[in-house]
């Protein structure tokens, strides 16, 4: 039986030490295509090797970046992946059988995520659910960098349980760097995203407490042992990062 043909896009920056794998789990689609934001190291060399889709363009933005490598596909069915990211068998195979005759617009998955080699199944890391399979007429990436998310406007979205795998942060000193960054993204978006935000000595206190207790003792993060304890103090310290990132915005571009 014919089914519907598919592209998988991801976007990259030096990321040659996950994109091989990444690549040899989604070889068997139809095609394949890459945007690359100028790495500096073997990352696009890499990507060369599974597909000759690959493209160079100047990092605008996370959301933008990914739209735009959905620009470049071929199908009307497209899967975005991230580099840190795996299709295991029963996921293709999932996809595979279900393209024959796709009765949804979207595909949500739930993802596995591994934090310094461990899988997290609690504090809101699990299920953790991705819409990553969809029709590119009918959706696209949105939502505030660097949290983007794929909405369909207009169709049916179906949830399903077979996931996908995610190798997250490898070192404690890569996990600490991404929250400085991600705070800093979320904190400039403000602006773009015409959401006047006030920060009160309040909001700097209570919301990084509150998200700790939210993540740890809510989402039962203590169940994850030694891990759970670091991803919740994670959560805690980027919610206080981007509360004095917004104040620092707010307050001393006006002094």
């Amino acid at each position: 039986m014919n089914r519907e043909k598919l592209t998988v896009t991801i976007i990259t920056y030096n990321e040659e030490e996950n994109i091989r794998d990444c690549l040899q789990s989604v070889k068997w689609a139809d095609e394949i295509v890459v945007v690359d934001a100028e790495s500096t190291d073997r990352t696009v060399e890499i990507c060369k090797e599974y597909t000759d889709k690959v493209f160079l363009n100047p990092w605008p933005g996370h959301k933008e970046q990914k739209n735009f490598a959905i620009s470049k596909a071929s199908n009307l069915w497209v899967f975005s992946i991230d580099a840190d990211e795996r299709v295991p068998d029963e996921l293709k195979n999932f996809i595979l059988e279900e393209l024959k005759n796709p009765v949804f617009d979207g595909y949500r998955f739930p993802r596995q995520n591994y934090f310094l080699g461990k899988w997290l199944r609690h504090g809101g890391w699990y299920p953790d659910h991705v819409l990553r399979l969809f029709r590119k007429d009918k959706g696209s990436f949105g939502g505030i960098n660097p949290h983007d998310k794929v909405i369909v406007k207009s169709g049916k979205v179906a949830t399903v349980s077979v996931p996908i795998i995610h190798y997250t942060y490898k070192s404690i000193s890569q996990y600490v760097s991404k929250q400085n960054l991600y705070s800093s993204i979320s904190a400039k978006q403000l602006p773009v995203s015409n959401k006047k935000v006030t920060i009160s000595l309040f909001k700097v206190v209570v919301k990084p407490v509150w998200k700790f207790i939210e993540t740890y003792f809510i989402k039962a993060g203590f169940m994850d042992g030694i891990r759970g304890l670091i991803t919740a103090i994670g959560a805690s310290y980027a919610s206080f990062l981007k509360q004095i990132k917004i104040w620092e915005i707010n307050n001393l571009s006006r002094e």
